[in-house]
């Protein structure tokens, strides 16, 4: 799908008092749950190892999986690339200069000077500057007094359902002293509703590592080429394993065509649907159905919302009608396989997330 800055969140202005203690939170190396325009992140600040570290412990997020640092805006876009980069391309800074702020990822070759507990060892480094309001008022806030910049990777249990509204964070997370988060920041539902599109911009050619928010042809207007995906020698990067962004619940992906015949498969279990209206009413053990969006970026800002709903509906089975191929649609199939990779396989024991580490 393609996203201009003017799809941002339309919400309530940032709190100059909130964003304040935001920022006090964050300097004491704390961790604060933050809207952006994709989803919300977990922000810590990205120069303080321990605070780095607590991320991970929070989320139960293997440590070499590596995180994105979020930067502010600048008077030029690119200008982080040269902070935290020790080769920025042309290409790396055409991209900033597109889209940022804006829902895009890119991945250099690191500084030599960057955290190894934020790139997971590597040597490179994932950087983002957020669109959304609350995002670029603390990170600015915090750039302006601390001189440090974030890492937001989502704010929900590794491999779970990514969260867009600060509900899903208190849902999942929590806020201290009962939960595992320092403060919650609520900017509202997230205007995207997906996380950003990661590209490699080390190479002669930009390659893409994880499919979002901002689709190849918008990157290919910027380029003048189609970026292709990553091979094998590409790093670790946010989202890329097999089985992540999952319910609770089992999941399947199934065709509108097979729809009532594995409907009836599974009389005997209660099951919740994504997809669209039935042309006649459901049987009765299917216990929720959310319609579904006609097109792909309405669809993305609703589809974790979506699997929240149907996850805490109480059914044993989630099904999702697979929705239309096309390039606009291609980060989407990549969320829902991943689901269903990974539906019902998490265990939650003791308020911690349990999962294996499937990191390659």
């Amino acid at each position: 799908m393609s996203v201009t800055r003017d799809s941002e969140q339309q919400g309530r202005a940032p709190d100059p008092a909130l964003i304040q203690r935001a920022v006090g939170v964050l300097a004491r190396g704390g961790l604060v749950a933050l809207p952006t325009e994709t989803v919300y992140g977990l922000a810590a600040d990205a120069h303080n190892e321990a605070a780095v570290r607590a991320v991970f412990a929070a989320k139960g997020r293997p440590v070499d999986h590596p995180l994105i640092v979020h930067v502010a805006s600048a008077a030029e876009p690119d200008a982080p690339l040269d902070v935290w980069s020790a080769a920025p391309t042309p290409a790396a800074r055409a991209l900033a200069r597109a889209f940022w702020p804006g829902p895009l990822t890119l991945v250099l070759p690191r500084s030599p000077w960057v955290l190894d507990a934020v790139t997971g060892g590597q040597e490179t480094v994932a950087l983002r500057c957020p669109a959304h309001p609350w995002a670029q008022a603390l990170l600015g806030a915090y750039a302006a007094q601390c001189g440090h910049a974030l890492v937001a990777p989502s704010a929900n249990a590794f491999g779970r359902i990514s969260p867009t509204t600060a509900a899903h964070v208190r849902a999942d997370l929590g806020e201290k002293p009962q939960g595992l988060v320092d403060l919650i920041l609520d900017g509202g539902p997230c205007a995207v509703g997906i996380e950003s599109t990661i590209v490699d911009c080390r190479g002669p050619r930009v390659c893409v590592l994880r499919p979002g928010a901002i689709a190849r042809d918008a990157l290919a207007a910027v380029l003048g080429y189609l970026p292709g995906d990553a091979d094998a020698r590409a790093p670790r990067v946010s989202g890329r394993l097999p089985a992540h962004y999952a319910p609770r619940t089992a999941l399947e992906l199934i065709g509108e065509a097979q729809l009532d015949e594995r409907l009836a498969q599974l009389a005997g279990e209660s099951v919740a649907i994504l997809g669209p209206a039935p042309a006649r009413p459901y049987p009765a053990h299917v216990l929720a159905h959310i319609p579904a969006a006609q097109e792909a970026a309405d669809y993305a800002r609703a589809l974790y919302g979506a699997l929240h709903a149907l996850d805490a509906s109480g059914a044993q089975r989630l099904l999702i009608v697979r929705p239309p191929q096309g390039g606009a649609w291609e980060a989407i199939h990549d969320r829902l396989a991943r689901a269903a990779a990974g539906g019902g396989v998490y265990a939650l024991e003791g308020g911690r997330h349990d999962a294996p580490d499937l990191n390659g």
